[in-house]
């Protein structure tokens, strides 16, 4: 008898073997080796469980919440951090997290994967920017004690009245540590965790994004690191955003292929549609019209036997 066979799960329906999973995960850890996305493998109870870090784009039209005190009570800002904070506040619009440069180094020293550290990229709409930039630049007083009482975020800037209301950059990036077995209803929660989002987790989907235009929605009950192996490791070629529940729609392959013509190209692709299908009406029209007057020749044949019978 062979060894029981070992499943990795996709969704709560569907299942991949062992032996496929890893044939991906191999072609997966060679695309990002030397990085911090390499994953890692262990098996929990006959389950293949597969983690490391995960990235995910900024899709937000609308902005989004943030806790106006930090959790973090165990954090002082003294006064040696002041030039700290002033460097911080200032480089907080230029900063992208998508820049792991410096991330793979401390990683590469530490011996071990880190996470990134929780950064978002403001947009410059918000109405809160200037004042932010102005902000960094001089700080009487009253200002270091302000700081001293609100303390800045994990992710570079205050929360308070002004700034709490926040827009991610669109298409900027972050990054959360998961595991194959957490779902993407658990991944969302984490990644809204992380940044102190007040937003309910309801007003949020994950999509998987391709080069080509199309648009898949990540189920609540489905595994977004697995499908990120599945999908491939080249994120140019997908991407998994964040997006508003209501403002996402799921873009099919046959119609991705239409979305990048120009609407002039698109009308005429209508205007054939059109005609092809007054053609297949047609041509049916006469197919049962014809089919019609058979069955009507045969019916009044029969009359005419029975009468003269």
């Amino acid at each position: 008898m062979g060894e029981c066979q070992i499943y990795v799960k996709l969704s709560e329906e569907k299942l991949i073997p062992k032996s496929d999973i890893l044939s991906l995960l191999r072609t997966y850890n060679c695309y990002h080796e030397g990085k911090n996305f390499q994953l890692r493998t262990r098996e929990e109870d006959g389950e293949l469980i597969l983690e490391g870090l995960l990235n995910i784009y900024w899709g937000l039209r609308r902005p989004i919440r943030l806790q106006m005190h930090d959790d973090n009570e165990r954090f002082r800002l003294n006064r040696n951090d002041r030039s700290a904070v002033a460097k911080q506040l200032s480089a907080e619009s230029n900063n992208n997290s998508l820049d792991r440069e410096n991330g793979a180094a401390s990683g590469d020293m530490g011996g071990q994967e880190e996470e990134e550290s929780p950064q978002l990229l403001r947009t410059r709409s918000d109405a809160s920017f200037m004042q932010v930039q102005r902000r960094s630049k001089t700080h009487t007083a009253r200002d270091l004690q302000r700081l001293r009482t609100h303390r800045f975020s994990i992710n570079g800037h205050f929360y308070n009245h002004k700034t709490s209301v926040f827009t991610p950059a669109y298409g900027s990036v972050t990054n959360v540590r998961v595991n194959s077995s957490m779902t993407t209803a658990q991944v969302l929660n984490l990644l809204l965790q992380k940044f102190r989002v007040e937003n309910k987790s309801e007003e949020f989907v994950f999509y998987m994004v391709h080069e080509s235009g199309e648009r898949v929605r990540l189920r609540d009950g489905e595994y977004p690191l697995v499908a990120r192996v599945l999908y491939g490791p080249c994120e140019k070629i997908s991407k998994i955003f964040i997006t508003e529940a209501d403002l996402g729609e799921e873009v099919t392959y046959d119609v991705a292929q239409y979305i990048k013509f120009e609407i002039p190209v698109l009308d005429s692709f209508v205007e054939k549609l059109k005609e092809e299908e007054e053609r297949e009406i047609n041509k049916l029209t006469k197919k049962y019209s014809a089919l019609k007057s058979m069955i009507q020749h045969q019916l009044e044949g029969r009359a005419h036997t029975s009468d003269r019978v």
